[in-house]
């Protein structure tokens, strides 16, 4: 697929066109063409070219996908609804009812209905919207953020949600979504650096991992290489400059092993097309950081594309390579036997060269290319060169719906995207049942979401767990390959414990979704009860029960009164995750909190974090005339025998120094500022107790300051001092700890 930011005229597009295009679909493109040009003259995008350049440009995407013609027109009409004065209405009239759905499908939504438990505020939000005018394709990127979390809408979440609604009934429209975004991350550059940045973490996170899921490869890593050069810039230019640095003499060393390559096959009477396989700058910095290793080290930067006529060829081709080359351990992968989730074959292996370094090689078949390069839409390369029905297309659109089958039980559409990102975005693990029967699972599941999968009432009742004849805990992440077996009570519920994202004991929105419907069906009251408790169970354990306002937090999480926010706690609807980044979070409120706890100005965490420009090693001291913090614009003042002193560049008395010549530029460091924490653990006592405690601490990077561990009549009382920047970091390990086996109580522990 080309990469190029090449203007696009309409002549170019139908010259671009499939061959199986009729003059009578030409002319639809030309039409549509037509009213988007007349409809969008006005309007120019933020590089200063006509807007129809843009709609120009996803067509000419979706012709390269070889896509039927109504998905091309919609292509070109994708924006006339949102931002010009065309209506659904005058669509329908001129082009019928298929290509105004498409069109539907992908425009943006311009004002929601109330959602909000406080109207007031959602009115407020949606005339906000309104006055920023947010034009183009990526506005939804614009829209300001809601105040309150999880209650308020979400214009850019309840239009990706529109969207994905629609891939159900009609997966051209997704086609036309990851085209528009393809050509609006190819023209990014355009934006401010700060809308850059938050457009290219969306790609990244929803647009690339939806192209995976089509198995839309060009697409795919088109995306991704657009989205890390603007997320990680320095990466991207490091290993971009790698790339460029050593070109030429990789393209001679992959033309040699080419011309090598083809004459084996050759002799053996192979048909085989040899060529270099394109290197995508983000799939070798994940590489590097799978496995740890530089860039000199990555297998992949020299590889090569084998295509044969049909599968026994693949077998014969790989079995002449590794003959010829010694293959690498553990670098041999069969896609053809087992392809990947999103229907991928191909086989892959490494072997080392006869210049002692190693490359990857991949060998499918013609059509196996097709499939990888364009995935879904290949099916219409196929179906409309006469062969029929696509089989394998019919059981991809089956597997995505399948993988969506909880999208009825959810409401919020900000949990809705997340829950995309979680259940169908992710790479999926295959576990089989005692019977044999293989269940697919996104990678990372439990056996609670295993449970949930098999039926609802064993997800209800499952109390523990067998892998491989083995009791796990109930967090344990499943792996391909492994059996499981689930223990059931005879009667009872899901735990509310069950839903703390804390625990990691549930990943999938299909198990969330069963358990919110079996909490909402539990007595009014005995939801608020379970709520509240759970509520000042929180706050107790972080230490701020009696610092906080119920009702104000109620208001501030967009609920009438506190029994509100109960009941929505005990339903399950929401999370005490959610909660506690509404409590204080900067280092003034922190200080208030933590009072007994606030490191010193003088202390290490404070100076240490601290970079004198062209100076190191120098004493550095905090101003306490103006007491910066991090985030706080900083300037030195040379001192006689006490080093720098630390001021703000504002402070009253750098402005009325007349030493300037004493002045030195300084720079907060990477360390960040964290306030030593007094937490005491309550348990009953045994071997591998306190082990299993520093293992939470020490794997979420935790320093511990202090330990003392008394134990008395079996129980143990431990008193830990440990340093975190923040209160959701601390409720976080809290609730880590006090999951762990025969661990009675975790709370910040408090003078008196």
């Amino acid at each position: 697929m080309k990469s190029t930011t090449v203007a696009v005229t309409i002549n170019g597009l139908l010259e671009q066109l499939p061959s199986y295009y009729s003059p009578t679909d030409k002319d639809l493109i030309q039409r549509a063409y037509r009213i988007a040009e007349e409809a969008h003259r006005p309007q120019k995008r933020a590089s200063g070219e006509p807007y129809v350049m843009h709609c120009l440009a996803v067509a000419s995407i979706l012709a390269e996908l070889q896509v039927p013609p109504a998905a091309v027109a919609a292509g070109l009409l994708h924006d006339t609804v949102e931002d010009t004065e065309i209506t659904l209405e005058d669509l329908q009239r001129d082009f019928g009812g298929e290509i105004t759905n498409l069109v539907d499908g992908v425009t943006k939504l311009t004002n929601l209905p109330r959602v909000s438990r406080d109207d007031q505020h959602a009115e407020q939000l949606t005339a906000e919207i309104r006055e920023s005018g947010q034009k183009g394709s990526d506005a939804e990127e614009s829209y300001p953020k809601p105040a309150l979390l999880g209650r308020s809408p979400d214009m850019a979440s309840e239009t990706l949600r529109k969207t994905f609604l629609a891939m159900d009934n009609d997966i051209r429209v997704v086609l036309i979504k990851l085209a528009d975004r393809l050509h609006n991350m190819r023209t990014l550059g355009f934006m401010p650096e700060h809308k850059r940045k938050r457009i290219a973490k969306q790609t990244l996170e929803i647009f690339a991992p939806l192209a995976n899921r089509m198995g839309i490869w060009q697409v795919k890593w088109e995306l991704e290489d657009l989205s890390f050069r603007h997320t990680n810039p320095e990466e991207y230019k490091e290993i971009a400059s790698h790339l460029t640095a050593r070109r030429k003499l990789r393209e001679d060393e992959i033309k040699t092993m080419v011309v090598e390559l083809k004459k084996m096959f050759k002799r053996e009477g192979i048909d085989a097309k040899v060529f270099g396989r394109p290197k995508h700058i983000y799939s070798i910095y994940r590489k590097m950081l799978s496995k740890n290793k530089p860039f000199e080290m990555v297998r992949d930067v020299r590889a090569i594309r084998v295509l044969v006529p049909d599968v026994p060829s693949c077998y014969s081709s790989l079995g002449l390579i590794h003959t010829r080359w010694r293959p690498l351990p553990n670098e041999f992968d069969d896609y053809i036997a087992a392809p990947k989730e999103n229907f991928y074959q191909s086989l892959h292996t490494a072997v080392i060269y006869e210049d002692g370094k190693p490359l990857e090689i991949q060998i499918r078949t013609d059509e196996m290319h097709a499939n990888a390069e364009f995935g879904i839409a290949s099916h219409w390369q196929y179906k409309e060169g006469g062969n029929g029905e696509n089989s394998s297309y019919n059981q991809r659109i089956d597997d995505i719906r399948r993988m969506m089958e909880w999208q009825t039980d959810v409401s919020d559409a900000t949990e809705f995207v997340e829950s995309m990102k979680t259940d169908v975005f992710q790479d999926r693990v295959y576990i089989f049942t005692p019977n044999g029967d293989i269940i697919d699972l996104p990678a990372g599941s439990t056996p609670i979401d295993f449970a949930y999968h098999i039926h609802t009432d064993v997800g209800h009742r499952c109390r523990g767990a067998k892998v491989n004849g083995k009791l796990v805990s109930l967090s344990y992440e499943l792996k391909t390959g492994e059996q499981v077996h689930i223990l059931t009570a005879k009667r009872g519920g899901p735990s509310r414990d069950w839903l703390n994202a804390n625990l990691g004991l549930v990943k999938t929105q299909r198990a969330k979704s069963k358990m919110r419907v079996w909490f909402r069906k539990q007595n009014r009251e005995q939801n608020i009860t379970q709520g509240r408790t759970l509520l000042e169970k929180e706050l107790q354990r972080v230490g701020v029960k009696e610092k906080t306002n119920f009702e104000k937090l109620a208001r501030e999480m967009g609920y009438r009164s506190v029994e509100d926010l109960s009941l929505a706690l005990g339903h399950g609807d929401l999370s005490v995750n959610a909660i506690i980044p509404q409590l204080p979070d900067d280092e003034q409120e922190m200080e208030e909190i933590l009072p007994s706890t606030r490191p010193s100005a003088s202390s290490t965490d404070a100076t240490d974090a601290i970079n004198v420009v062209g100076l190191k090693g120098l004493l550095t001291n905090i101003a306490k005339c103006c007491n910066p913090t991090p985030g706080d614009e900083i300037i030195g003042y040379i001192t006689r025998g006490r080093g720098a002193t630390i001021h703000r560049s504002d402070c009253p008395n750098i402005l009325r120094t007349n030493d300037r010549e004493r002045l030195v530029k300084v720079a907060w460091g990477a360390l960040a500022r964290t306030y030593p924490v007094p937490i005491r653990v309550s348990a009953f006592d045994r071997s591998g107790l306190f082990g299993d405690i520093t293992y939470i601490l020490s794997n979420a990077s935790i320093n511990i300051i202090d330990a003392k561990v008394k134990v008395d009549k079996g129980v143990a009382d431990i008193q830990l001092v440990i340093e975190v920047s923040d209160i959701k970091e601390l409720s976080s390990l809290l609730a880590r700890i006090e999951n762990i086996p025969n661990v009675l109580e975790a709370q910040r522990d408090r003078p008196g």
